[in-house]
């Protein structure tokens, strides 16, 4: 075996889709924070012509990821989520923010809902300059203040925990008019906030993820929602492109054993 084929350095992040855990598997405890598609969310027609949204946990991406990984998830996550009734209102009532529930590894995969407001000139999507890195409780009342509270948050609860935040994928359902320059802008941010905030990593199904057309939505989706294979589809995904973060930079890992116990490296 030559160990060296583990790391390509002309490997894009979704150019092996694992079965398995992969390296993911080093964290035997992680969260998912999110809305609708990270929580098994499914959707049906009622006779009346309305629509029904259930969230089903043990569907959710985060569920596949962690019988895979033989992990423990955390949904910290609802449908129709976003970053500031997270934050005020859903979070502290669902006990989120529990340090007993603190894990090895944040998986934030919010911004949709967030931009449905924006759209409706509801919130303002912010900056990074919304974010006080010294204070979290001085962040602007912006998308990105919000968010980065979020993780400001989780990274006092859990140190030396490891982010990974997701981009939305490409398609009709993400970027149908003024979306798509707001999805591109949630992308680009999402990046500095990598840059800004120590161990924290992008997921940047925008850039990597197949493109979820019409082709697309015919297989993975029930409605305006992921169906069953459509969350084993991104568990795998997401299995793969963490996998794929550690592998080329496995320095940055070594410790992960540690990480929400007692004990640290040095």
């Amino acid at each position: 075996m030559d160990i060296k084929n583990l790391f390509n350095e002309n490997e894009k992040p979704l150019d092996r889709l694992i079965d398995d855990g992969g390296f993911a598997s080093i964290f035997r405890t992680f969260a998912c924070i999110g809305d609708s598609l990270s929580s098994g969310e499914f959707e049906r027609l009622l006779s009346d012509g309305t629509h029904g949204y259930y969230d089903f946990y043990e569907y959710s991406w985060g569920q596949f990821m962690a019988r895979a990984m033989g992990s423990k998830c955390y949904n910290f996550s609802r449908g129709g989520m976003t970053a500031k009734e997270y934050l005020e209102g859903w979070g502290p009532q669902n006990d989120v923010f529990n340090p007993e529930k603190k894990a090895q590894a944040y998986i934030i995969a919010m911004g949709a809902n967030d931009v449905s407001q924006m759209l409706k000139s509801e919130l303002e999507f912010g900056s990074i300059e919304d974010i006080d890195l010294e204070n979290r409780e001085n962040n602007k009342e912006t998308f990105v203040g919000y968010y980065g509270k979020i993780i400001q948050t989780y990274k006092e609860i859990s140190p030396d925990a490891h982010f990974f935040l997701m981009t939305m994928p490409k398609g009709s359902n993400y970027d149908a008019g003024k979306r798509g320059a707001l999805n591109d802008l949630h992308r680009d941010t999402l990046e500095r906030l990598c840059e800004m905030f120590e161990n924290t990593h992008l997921l940047d199904l925008r850039t990597y993820a197949p493109v979820y057309d019409a082709e697309f939505c015919e297989r993975f989706f029930l409605l305006g929602h992921m169906n069953p294979m459509g969350y084993i589809l991104t568990a795998k995904m997401t299995i793969s492109y963490i996998d794929y973060i550690i592998r080329h930079d496995m320095k940055a890992f070594r410790g992960a054993g540690f990480i929400a116990s007692p004990y640290r490296v040095q």
